[in-house]
């Protein structure tokens, strides 16, 4: 395990170009800062956490508390929602520096991790809608807070050449951990013996996936305080500390306000993952005692594609992969829309669905730290997230609301038809020129 230790959080000068033979890519990936290795663990950990409840609560809600598909459109919403609200402030409060004259990542993202563990045991307490409601209001609270500051420790450790196979690293890592929670509840709930509340009946399987959870969740936050280093004082101590109104007028940059626009666009018609898998099950009719594996297609495809695609985002272009990326959402709405069935369209959806996170999910925060100073990466990449966030906050709630008029299939329909039309217009967006700049690092 790697220990703790701020005078190694920036990575070495990597000789190695972005083209290099296979024969190198091992030494590459033995290249990647400690620093993303240390947030890769605690990423792991943690959505092992968050994870099994993912798997879980839209069954629960759905089938055992009878909520309508609008409903668990507002309440998926929320998760989005809320972290938006906060993530413009998180990211601009761990660019802020304390006395040593270090910038505040590792301080607010550790009271993100925090704030989202201490809602695990929250959700054995409460049992109404709205106030689980409120438990994922806070939760996403804390995600918002630490996922600027978790993003900007890992661009600022890491050459910028090698910034798509950092974060591809550290998003397979994480996606382990996204892979081992949804298994991990369903051997919870069957270890606790408790039935999937079809009928309404006892929570206690439930229960017992809430408490490992919170287990897990108070471990990951452990492995941040001790293992992930404080990055070091900026080379100019004198450098003022930007303002609030400073982060916002990042949008100025052009790379980055095409960027953000990008992300709206294709964010307004990505459909939430609990919706499609809930298209999944329905529409093939697996049983709702399966229902918490469907996200293992997703994670593996993930799992295994994010160094790969990561890598290939620093050879090719990150903004072309990421474009790339949401044309391989498009082929998984357009298979599950198709008339064909059984198990091998399940598979294929799930499999196209994890490779459109791989190609987009860390590529975007490392083309987004491409074009914003050092000095504001956090508030860079909170404005980036942010937006994309509200987007897809605005799209579980269209989602949720078409749902109950036309039902799955024709709410995914009209979503398909959308993407395909924000794919190409995201492309005639980021084809200027100006769009391929990038702000080197700045103290």
């Amino acid at each position: 395990m790697y220990v703790a230790d701020s005078r190694s959080s920036k990575a070495p000068a990597a000789p190695a170009s972005a083209t290099e033979p296979p024969g190198r890519r091992g030494a590459a990936l033995r290249a990647v800062p400690g620093t993303v290795l240390a947030l890769g663990a605690v990423s792991l950990v943690t959505d092992i956490s968050s994870e099994m409840v993912t798997a879980v609560l839209p069954l629960y809600l759905l089938t055992g508390l009878g909520l309508s598909p609008l409903g668990f459109g507002l309440l998926d919403g929320i998760q989005n929602g809320f972290s938006a609200l906060v993530r413009l402030a998180g990211g601009h409060l761990a660019d802020r520096r304390g006395r040593d004259g270090a910038a505040r990542h590792k301080a607010v993202a550790a009271v993100g991790y925090g704030l989202s563990a201490l809602c695990k045991p929250l959700l054995l307490l409460v049992h109404t809608v709205p106030l689980i409601g409120a438990v994922i209001a806070v939760d996403r609270t804390g995600k918002g807070l630490r996922t600027a500051p978790r993003d900007a420790m890992i661009s600022l450790s890491t050459e910028p050449a090698h910034r798509g196979r950092a974060f591809g690293v550290h998003r397979a890592m994480d996606t382990a951990g996204a892979l081992l929670g949804p298994l991990t509840a369903f051997l919870v709930l069957r270890l606790a013996g408790g039935p999937m509340l079809a009928d309404g009946g006892e929570r206690h399987g439930y229960d017992a996936v809430f408490t490992v959870s919170a287990c897990v969740a108070a471990l990951g936050v452990l492995i941040l305080l001790l293992f992930v280093p404080n990055r070091p004082s900026a080379d100019d101590p004198s450098t003022v500390v930007p303002s609030l109104r400073d982060s916002l007028t990042l949008l100025r940059l052009p790379g980055l306000r095409r960027l953000t626009l990008c992300a709206v666009l294709l964010g307004l018609t990505t459909v939430s993952d609990s919706f499609l898998y809930l298209l999944v099950q329905r529409r093939l009719g697996l049983s709702v005692d399966l229902f918490p594996l469907l996200p293992l297609g997703t994670a593996a495809a993930f799992l295994l594609l994010a160094v790969p695609l990561g890598a290939l985002a620093d050879r090719i272009g990150r903004r072309r992969l990421f474009l790339g990326g949401h044309v391989l959402l498009l082929l998984a709405y357009g298979l599950l829309l198709s008339p064909a069935g059984g198990p091998a369209v399940a598979v294929c959806v799930l499999v196209l669905h994890g490779a459109f996170y791989a190609a987009t999910d860390g590529v975007l925060a490392a083309a987004a730290a491409d074009a914003v100073p050092a000095g504001q990466r956090g508030a860079g990449l909170a404005l980036v997230g942010t937006g994309q966030a509200l987007a897809r906050f605005a799209c579980s709630l269209l989602f949720g609301a078409l749902w109950s008029a036309v039902g799955g299939t024709g709410a995914l329909g009209w979503s398909a038809g959308a993407l395909a039309l924000c794919v190409l217009g995201a492309a005639a967006v980021l084809r200027e020129p100006a769009a391929t700049t990038t702000v080197e690092e700045s103290p």
